[in-house]
């Protein structure tokens, strides 16, 4: 902690002084710093305290060097609400850490997840085909996919019918779903339900791409690396080299979106104008989340007291579109039109000011640290599965609003519905 303040500190000297790139050069050594220490402590490269280190203070980093003309000096604001977010998280995950143990002791033992492959491959199969109703029914009534049209850059967007959108892209879950099957299966006969589950998932990943949903693509193959890794007593990082692969449908899903390199950096707007698209793209999806906070901090005229992060409540509940006016039209201010995207604190702030950021980032660590004390004796598949959307709401923590977001919920509520159902099919197994 001790470094992070001190880096934390000459970053925004040397951001005031105009030194941005080594404003930015700080703060990623801090978070690589951070991110070592929790890994050498516990050996887990998926450790959800390491994993926000890295890339709540690395995407800050990244944010600094300024490389946007989009991008501004931040107010004191700005920057103290970055630290807050940071140090409310870090401290509770520590403090409960000394008073409870970090789950990695000498005295705990290490316990892998041998369970009941059957309700997993029901759930494979259920949820796949319910996914698959859903984008068919989308297709229908909207009357095009939106990778066969040209021209067109927010097809994506515009693609989705109210309530059964969620049942879509409901099928990001199952390639991590796969991978629990596939570890509980394995060895044991059931060749015909293993290819089953592997065309299951097959057509799981190919509903993003059909959309041009980039995101869910690779949040889906996120989601699946962060359990497979999770099952694993040992992973050699170097098999991470593996990810690479997901490159060319990233940039396949680029192309369908119309989206070419003159339209992207006449959005980009970057400093060096001959910087490569493959730097730039990245770069702006990092680093104007932050730029964006920074506007909010500089205008918002009066706080929501709670309106903006309930928001699942009001679309889960239909009452959105019973009085629209009075609990979700609230303006979204941002640096540039078509660039949408925020940090995970955005709503808070917008709600509670500096304390709503604390207090959301306190209940964050406390949550990050119970499930990292139980992974190492986690004998539940949705354990696994909820410390997976955990690790990649943290991992892309300077992406979007996760806890305010309906789609997220709508993942964690149907992850419970899915425990449930695993935990009664072993308790029939059992009698």
């Amino acid at each position: 902690m001790v470094v992070y303040l001190i880096s934390y500190g000459g970053s925004i000297l040397l951001a005031r002084a105009k030194h941005y790139y080594l404003s930015g050069a700080v703060l990623l050594i801090a978070a690589l710093w951070l991110y070592i220490r929790d890994y050498r402590q516990t050996k887990n490269l998926i450790h959800l305290r390491g994993l926000f280190s890295l890339f709540w203070v690395g995407g800050q980093g990244i944010a600094c060097l300024k490389l946007s003309q989009l991008q501004r000096d931040w107010t004191w604001g700005t920057w103290i609400c970055f630290a807050l977010a940071f140090l409310g998280f870090w401290v509770v995950f520590e403090v409960m850490s000394r008073l409870y143990g970090t789950g990695y002791d000498s005295h705990t033992r290490w316990r892998g997840f041998r369970g009941n492959p059957r309700p997993i491959f029901e759930m494979i199969c259920g949820l796949s085909a319910v996914s698959v109703a859903a984008f068919v029914w989308e297709a229908a009534a909207l009357g095009y996919i939106p990778l066969f049209l040209r021209g067109i850059p927010h097809a994506y967007s515009e693609f989705h019918l109210p309530g059964i959108h969620y049942f879509t892209v409901s099928c990001v879950l199952v390639p991590s779903l796969s991978i629990l099957y596939f570890h509980v299966e394995r060895g044991r006969g059931s060749e015909r339900r293993m290819v089953i589950a592997a065309v299951m998932t097959g057509i799981s990943l190919l509903i993003p791409v059909l959309c041009v949903s980039r995101f869910q693509f690779v949040f889906a193959v996120m989601l699946a690396t962060i359990t497979y890794i999770a099952l694993q007593k040992q992973f050699d990082p170097k098999y991470l080299l593996g990810l690479t692969g997901i490159l060319p449908v990233y940039l396949l899903l680029t192309v369908a979106r119309s989206h070419d390199v003159e339209y992207l950096n006449g959005i980009f707007e970057m400093k060096y104008a001959r910087m490569p698209i493959f730097i730039t793209q990245p770069y702006m999806y990092i680093a104007n989340n932050y730029e964006n906070f920074n506007c909010l901090v500089e205008v918002l005229p009066k706080h929501t007291f709670g309106m903006r992060s309930l928001f699942p409540l009001w679309a889960l509940t239909g009452l959105k579109f019973l009085y629209p006016d009075k609990l979700i039209n609230f303006p979204i201010y941002i640096n540039k039109e078509e660039l949408t995207t925020l940090t995970l604190f955005y709503d808070a702030y917008y709600d509670f000011g500096w304390v709503g950021v604390l207090v959301f980032s306190c209940l964050l660590g406390a949550a990050a640290y119970l499930l990292s004390v139980k992974l190492r004796e986690m004998q539940s598949p949705m354990g696994y599965l909820l410390y997976a959307q955990m690790g990649a709401y943290l991992i892309l923590s300077f992406f979007t609003t996760w806890f305010s977001n309906t789609t997220t919920w709508f993942y964690l509520i149907l992850t419970g519905l899915m425990g449930i159902y695993y935990h009664m099919n072993e308790h029939r197994r059992r009698r």
